[in-house]
């Protein structure tokens, strides 16, 4: 008799997309904050670049906290505790008026994005799909976070037209906490095998940790990082600041684009159109070939993407174009990178370890944001910026290609 197909939409599935899709739409929007926030206290650009930059390392280090937190105590429980904590941050920051109470309290933040983001619900969601969709289910969920994306900027900046900045905050903190009613629907899986439960965390921390396979996973996600994160704090304003002007008988004028500030807000929009696209691709493409040699070549396409633009003169056309190719690149490597790690080590710990990886990539992050703030008061330019997230790009796909792309023994069965 022939076994039932497992189906690829869950419940597990649709609840873990609602809760990514919220919490990545809030994230994704600080950037159109950069503006409004300076302004109105004065900052030079770097103060709440370092604010975003802190978020980004707290989310880091927060990660396989609550990766262990979940495999320890329950999924649902650390996102609930995940999305308590991201609330609170918001309500915090949204009463701060001096730069280290915006950095103080994104701390909080980063540990809200942490408890909601793609460490938990990817395990969780991985966990819960079968064998032959894993890939693609791990590639829809990240494509929810895209869609967060996609809605997050324009709707701060629609907000932002009708009430302060600090309202918004409040705004965006009753919308993480109405995510929670998801939690009802995401049930734990039983994907592990016996053998890997019998493995204790210590045991499959310490197997990861001696493979030099893992390290260089490790060392490549922080180009990710890093340039996910620059594009995401500050494009917004490089866009408002050096792009042309836009013709207002054009057909951005047409869609209701009329100034590089609403510009700016659209091409973090487009980048996550673009990307559902290519993490669904990335997903599907997870399951029929390499994941290392797919990493390398998305690192590779960043690389020649990010080097063409800045090398080319700005223009409403050029900042469109660019959200496009990059977009589909742009989340492409967490399906890839988190079903490389679940692959290789099991599932037992994909949460922790996912987690620890995913430290590199906001090391990455916390540079980037930080450096965009920094160098742009230098020099009054993002340039020096664009550069170095070239160069790591570049790095980036280089350490892919010696990963040895096997499972690794289990200790039970040894």
């Amino acid at each position: 008799m022939t076994p039932a197909k497992a189906p690829l939409i869950t419940p597990v599935l649709i609840a873990g997309c609602v809760v990514l899709m919220t919490g990545f739409a809030i994230r994704a929007s600080y950037g159109v904050f950069q503006i409004p926030i300076a302004e109105e206290f004065g900052w030079l650009r770097s103060e709440f670049s370092l604010a975003i930059a802190i978020q980004n390392l707290a989310w880091g280090i927060g990660q396989p906290i609550f990766g262990a937190l979940a495999e320890r105590f329950g999924d649902r429980r650390a996102i609930f505790i995940g999305a308590l904590t991201y609330a609170l941050g918001l309500v915090l920051s949204s009463y701060a008026i001096t730069p280290e109470a915006h950095q103080l309290w994104s701390i909080l933040v980063g540990f809200g994005i942490a408890g909601t983001g793609f460490g938990v619900i990817l395990a969780v969601v991985g966990r819960a799909a079968s064998d032959e969709n894993r890939s693609m289910t791990l590639g829809i969920a990240t494509a929810a976070g895209s869609a967060g994306q996609v809605v997050g900027p324009p709707v701060a900046e629609f907000l932002l037209g009708h009430m302060n900045w600090s309202w918004v905050f409040m705004v965006f903190a009753g919308t993480i906490l109405l995510a929670l009613l998801m939690l009802p629907m995401m049930k734990p899986g039983a994907g592990a095998s016996r053998a890997q439960l019998e493995d204790s965390m210590g045991t499959v921390l310490m197997r990861a940790f001696r493979d030099p396979s893992y390290t260089l996973i490790f060392l490549g996600f922080f180009s990710c990082g890093y340039q996910l994160a620059f594009v995401t704090a500050h494009f917004p304003a490089f866009v408002t600041e050096v792009c042309g002007p836009i013709d207002p008988s054009g057909m951005l004028a047409g869609l209701g684009i009329t100034t590089t500030s609403a510009l700016g807000a659209w091409s973090i929009a487009i980048i996550g159109v673009a990307n559902i696209a290519g993490t669904l691709l990335a997903g599907w493409a997870g399951k029929r070939w390499s994941r290392k040699y797919l990493l390398a070549g998305i690192y590779t396409g960043r690389t020649i993407v990010a080097a063409a633009f800045i090398l080319t003169p700005m223009t409403p056309a050029t900042v469109i174009l660019f959200s496009v190719v990059m977009g589909s690149l742009w989340l492409a490597t967490v399906p890839l990178t988190s079903g490389l790690i679940a692959h290789i080590y099991g599932l037992r710990y994909m949460g922790t370890l996912y987690g620890i990886v995913f430290f590199s990539h906001q090391l990455g992050s916390f540079l980037g944001v930080w450096l965009g703030g920094k160098l742009y008061d230098l020099y009054g330019s993002y340039d020096q910026v664009w550069w170095i997230g070239v160069a790591v790009g570049a790095f980036s796909a280089i350490v892919h290609l010696p990963v040895r792309e096997r499972r690794a023994p289990l200790a039970a069965a040894a």
